[in-house]
Formats: C-alpha cells, sequence, structure tokens
C-alpha cells in the first residue's frame, strides 16, 4: 500500500522510464529516417539524370537536323518537340514526388528534434533541485541526444533546400556543366557532413541498438 500513497518518490522512476524509451525510439527512427532518405535521393538522382540525358540527346539531335535550316535557338527548338516536353513534363513531376518526399522526411526529423528537446526540459525540471543527473544509458548526458539530433536536422535541412532549388533549376538549364554541376550537387549532398554516419553510429550504440 505504501507504493500508493500520494506524495511518494516513487513516481520519479517511470518518468526517467519514459524518457529513455523515447530516446531509444528516437535513435531507431533516425536511422529509419536516414535510410529511407538515401533510397529516395538514389532515386532521385537516377530521374535528375534521365532528365539531363534527355535535354542532351534532344539538344544534339536537334542541331543536327536544323542546322542550317533554322535561325532557332536550342532552346525554341524544344519548345517544337511535343515529345520530349510531354517527357521532360513526366521526369519533372517524378523528381517534385521525391523532393516532396524528402521533405516530408525533414519534416519528421525535425519532430525527433523537438521531442528529444522536449525530453531534456522535462530532466531539467525533474532535476531543477541541483541533484546530480545519471546517464540515461552509457555514458551521453540527455542534453548530447538534442545536440546530435539538432546538428542532424540541420544538415539535411540545408540538404532539402538545395535539393529543392536543383529541381526548380534543372529542366530549365540549358549549359552542360551546370547541369552536371547539378547532378554531382544532387548524389554527393555537400551539406550532409561526413561526420554524420559517426554521429548517427554513436547515438545507436549509445542507445543499445549496437553492441557494445
Amino acid at each position: 500500500m505504501a507504493a500508493n500513497t500520494p506524495g511518494s518518490a516513487t513516481p520519479r522512476k517511470p518518468v526517467l522510464s519514459v524518457s529513455t524509451r523515447k530516446i531509444k525510439d528516437n535513435a531507431a527512427d533516425w536511422h529509419n529516417l536516414i535510410l529511407k532518405w538515401e533510397t529516395l535521393n538514389d532515386a532521385g538522382f537516377a530521374t535528375a539524370n534521365s532528365i539531363a540525358n534527355l535535354k542532351t540527346r534532344v539538344r544534339s539531335e536537334d542541331k543536327t537536323e536544323l542546322q542550317g535550316s533554322s535561325p532557332a535557338s536550342g532552346e525554341d527548338a524544344e519548345k517544337t518537340l511535343p515529345e520530349y516536353s510531354k517527357e521532360l513534363e513526366a521526369l519533372c513531376e517524378e523528381l517534385q514526388t521525391t523532393l516532396e518526399a524528402l521533405a516530408k522526411i525533414q519534416m519528421k526529423m525535425e519532430k525527433l528534434s523537438s521531442t528529444t528537446k522536449g525530453v531534456c526540459e522535462l530532466e531539467n525540471y525533474h532535476y531543477r533541485d541541483g541533484r546530480p543527473r545519471p546517464p540515461l544509458f552509457h555514458t551521453w548526458p540527455t542534453a548530447h541526444f538534442y545536440e546530435v539530433s539538432r546538428k542532424l536536422c540541420d544538415m539535411y535541412q540545408k540538404e532539402l533546400l538545395l535539393k529543392r532549388m536543383i529541381t526548380e533549376e534543372l529542366a530549365h538549364a540549358a549549359d552542360h556543366d551546370l547541369i552536371l554541376s547539378y547532378l554531382s550537387m544532387w548524389l554527393h549532398q555537400p551539406y550532409v557532413e561526413t561526420n554524420s554516419t559517426m554521429l548517427l553510429e554513436s547515438m545507436l550504440l549509445e542507445t543499445g541498438h549496437r553492441a557494445l
């Protein structure tokens, strides 16, 4: 009966238990979201590459067929080819769909970061009297989970903005070198820093998803 007495200290333990479970679930969610992102990134690159190949092929054919017989520019010539326009439009819609899926993943990453921040705030409240804070898992203080989540989130937010720009500009780009630059940026994701994998793996290791 004593355990059910109002004002006893026992309710504090479940609070920490919930926080531990939430952080561990978040780590697994980060892993799954990044895997989905990479799959979509590969699919988006394949579509972007198809757009680039289509533009290069049609422009080359136009040059051969129209050279000397029409003063139309390459871009004007493209507009006279309905088959080309239809195929390009379909590929652009496909790339836009991929971008929207990436945006949904990034929103979920933001939610994970926000949830982790909430766990930190709960801990701050729980230990507002200045008592020592035991780690939820092995060595990381709870605030470090939020720092890692925020870093990852910022990387993918910047990457999403870059991909949005590429999606908007690729179909209209006429310069071959610029098109190749867009493809390279999409594939290599310059805003996803090289330490992102280490941050994720460290979080999975700390939360027990990876064996020590």
